[in-house]
């Protein structure tokens, strides 16, 4: 099943939020981005994300990986061009301060538009004082390879963020492992066929050195990569149904065909991953590059 997340779990339904917030974006907040923390765990592990260390999260979505930062004493920042998930974001940061009566410093529990990231350094002003960038750390964790051009769109937010970091600050920038060993990324592929008769780039295969490529187009050096096992798993069908179609992934095949088709689609190819219980259990490797600015 999927990770415990304890005090993390989504606050309740605000009526501000509510009327703006689809039902999409919960699937996605409350069934699948926790699947995704083993690997914001194992990069806050290594770079040693602390009491004190000044985050950027480039595509944060419903903002979790930056309350596990925050939990760790970390100030955070979040990014993301969904504004139903930001508001998410927001809403589970607010509860998060509320909930632990903490003064926190300025910049924790900030949110941003993506196309508004040079804001992030006026809501960081962690660095004024001393002169210094307003952050340590870049995470893109939103995976390379989900969706035929998501590496293009990483782009611009890379140009507008690195110049918030110092010489020599680690970016990272997360993606699919090798397709052989995700088997959600192959039931992706199949159920999302409609689309990729539309566009040509949907039928390439991930590349090992895709986050490489990124990373070089950006004007940064790697410096060291790990892969983290990721695996999905839901309380039924129909849960996994809605989780997976919350990625947004299928939007194109549900254009071309229709939802009712695409739903049928995924719960065929679900059947594999079918336990005895009713629970659907898919394993999966996700890799992640570490990257310094120039």
């Amino acid at each position: 099943m999927a990770p415990t997340l304890g005090r993390h779990r989504l606050p309740p339904r605000r009526a501000d939020t509510r009327a703006v917030v689809s039902t999409r974006a919960r699937d996605w907040a409350e069934i699948q981005e926790r699947m995704m923390v083993p690997l914001y765990e194992a990069v806050y592990e290594r770079l040693e994300v602390r009491a004190g260390t000044r985050v950027l999260g480039l595509g944060c979505g419903s903002g979790l990986a930056l309350l596990l930062a925050a939990a760790r004493g970390a100030r955070v920042t979040g990014a993301d061009a969904d504004q139903e998930r930001l508001a998410l974001a927001r809403e589970r940061l607010l509860a998060d301060r509320e909930r632990d009566g903490e003064d926190r410093p300025a910049g924790t529990g900030t949110v941003l538009p993506a196309d508004r990231i040079a804001e992030a350094a006026a809501a960081a002003d962690a660095g004024s004082e001393t002169g210094r960038p307003p952050y340590d750390l870049i995470t893109a964790f939103q995976p390379i390879g989900t969706v035929a051009g998501d590496a293009k769109g990483l782009a611009p937010a890379l140009d507008s963020a690195i110049p918030l970091v110092e010489h020599g600050a680690p970016v990272v920038l997360a993606g699919w492992g090798p397709p052989e060993r995700c088997a959600t990324y192959a039931l992706l592929r199949v159920a999302g066929r409609p689309a990729d008769r539309l566009r040509e780039d949907a039928r390439r295969p991930v590349r090992r050195d895709d986050l490489e490529d990124v990373a070089a187009r950006a004007g940064l050096e790697p410096d060291g990569s790990g892969r983290v096992a990721c695996p999905f798993g839901y309380a039924d069908t129909e849960s996994a149904v809605r989780g997976l179609l919350s990625i947004g992934v299928f939007d194109e095949a549900i254009r071309a065909t229709d939802r009712q088709q695409v739903e049928k689609e995924i719960s065929e190819a679900l059947q594999p991953h079918l336990r005895r219980d009713g629970t659907v259990w898919m394993p999966n490797v996700f890799r992640y590059l570490i990257a310094r600015t120039p």
